[in-house]
């Protein structure tokens, strides 16, 4: 086990005012704190999904450990191999190498925080995300940006069978 001590000395208060927002609907982001603002101990955003939206196709990060908490709604998590269904108050890690996705549930909306640990640069990625859907970027730009942002995607048969 690593120790990891975040290297920070003030307090990260982000009101919801202020937050960035990425992306329109079916999914909306709110950019909270990069790695950079809490000394690498995290990064964290809210996702708020439409009914049955995508959120994130199958990936995984080879450094950090990944946290839905579900504010509102339901929705849809690969963890693994494994589809499960998270409801508002319910938690999930995803540990590091372990492929993951989440989506709002079919007839359901969804509201999640978002808790990347160690902390990745990722307000970035999600900026990259909204260019590739404004059609100012190619689709396949995502491929050559992912080690920066170690979002490493991937094709899983559990989570493309579970609308079927």
């Amino acid at each position: 086990m690593s120790l990891f001590v975040p290297d920070f000395d003030e307090t990260v208060i982000v009101r919801e005012a202020d937050a960035e927002v990425v992306g329109r609907a079916p999914v909306t982001g709110r950019l909270l704190a990069d790695s950079s603002s809490t000394g690498g101990a995290l990064s964290t955003q809210r996702i708020t999904m439409k009914d049955g939206a995508n959120g994130a196709l199958p990936h995984h990060h080879e450094r950090s450990a990944e946290m839905f908490y579900v504010l509102d709604g339901a929705a849809e998590f690969l963890s693994g191999e494994q589809v499960i269904t998270g409801e508002a108050g319910d938690l999930i890690v995803v540990p590091p190498r372990m492929p993951h996705a989440f989506a709002a549930v079919p007839g359901s909306d969804a509201d999640l925080l978002i808790v990347i640990t160690p902390g990745v640069e990722r307000f970035a990625y999600f900026r990259h995300l909204q260019r590739i859907a404004l059609g100012e970027l190619a689709p396949e730009s995502i491929l050559e940006v992912q080690e920066r942002y170690d979002n490493h995607f991937l094709s899983s048969p559990a989570w493309d069978g579970r609308r079927r």
